[in-house]
């Protein structure tokens, strides 16, 4: 039966005789709606607690950082803190954010096979999945491109230089496009892998926080044992060490790596195609856990 020849109803049961939007409005309409949830927007005033307390956490953060130079006068010629290493430093609030929220975005519809919205036609569930993907990712820009924000801010009001400070901050904000992009891949699946949203909520920071812990132990083991080359392949085990690689092979970064072992540039691509092939598995996993819920 082809769409125009289907009849839809509203929630009171009559004709909806008006315009049918086509699936671009819908993937809007989700998307939307799905970014909102990831800060409580339009749910309960309990869902807005955690989301809100971690954004202020961040800007909070920011603010603190940008009002030292600016105490401290013309003693100060930069920001005590780089733009591509305050995501670094806030790693466990963008990890518990994620931890949080990505469950919230993937589970309910997973388990229930229900959502919050009204189509007035069938939508694919590449429609579906982008839209909620995309989403997490722009949730997770906000999180940690609005802390930047200020720092730039509060760096050309401190009359630091403008150049350097520009281009620190469209690293920074490159750098964490880059982890958005990644970490809200990684947080889906870990969310839609698991069946009850509790478990979703440990597997993300299990995924996040351990691997990166472990990661880093194994480095400074080998950094101990003078194995360099080692140093760099470890980094490709751990999401937030495969972003600091990057920034610091192609964005200007100082390497969070022991004995400031960062990847070369040839090795730093290695990081990248590392990266975009957890983005494009991550998103081929979400398609096949759909496409096996009947979604």
């Amino acid at each position: 039966m082809t769409t125009d020849t289907t009849q839809i109803h509203n929630i009171g049961y009559r004709n909806y005789e008006g315009r049918r939007l086509g699936r671009a409005y819908a993937r809007r309409s989700l998307y939307s709606q799905s970014l909102r949830g990831a800060y409580g927007l339009g749910r309960s005033a309990k869902s807005k607690v955690l989301p809100m307390m971690l954004l202020g956490v961040m800007v909070l953060t920011a603010v603190v950082i940008v009002a030292i130079p600016m105490a401290a006068g013309n003693a100060m010629t930069d920001l005590p803190v780089e733009y591509t290493s305050l995501a670094m430093y806030m790693q466990l609030v963008i990890a518990l954010f994620l931890a949080a929220q990505a469950p919230q975005s993937v589970s309910r519809d997973l388990r229930f096979k229900t959502v919050p919205l009204y189509f007035s036609r069938p939508i694919e569930r590449v429609d579906y999945v982008l839209s909620k993907y995309a989403a997490m990712a722009s949730a997770l820009f906000i999180l940690t491109a609005l802390p930047l924000l200020i720092l730039y801010v509060g760096a050309l009001l401190a009359k630091f230089d403008f150049t350097d400070q520009t281009k620190g901050f469209v690293q920074g904000l490159v750098s964490v496009a880059l982890l958005s992009v990644l970490f809200a891949g990684i947080g889906l699946v870990m969310a839609a892998l698991t069946p009850r949203r509790g478990f979703g909520v440990a597997a993300v920071i299990a995924v996040l926080t351990i691997s990166y812990g472990a990661v880093s132990i194994v480095q400074a083991i080998a950094h101990g044992t003078e194995n360099p080359d080692a140093i760099q392949w470890l980094g490709l085990f751990s999401p937030l060490s495969l972003i600091s690689g990057v920034q610091s092979a192609f964005l200007g970064a100082a390497t969070t790596f022991p004995g400031g072992e960062g990847p070369s540039a040839g090795m730093g691509a290695v990081y990248v195609l590392v990266v975009l092939g957890l983005i494009c598995g991550s998103y081929a996993v979400l398609m096949r856990r759909y496409r096996k819920a009947g979604l």
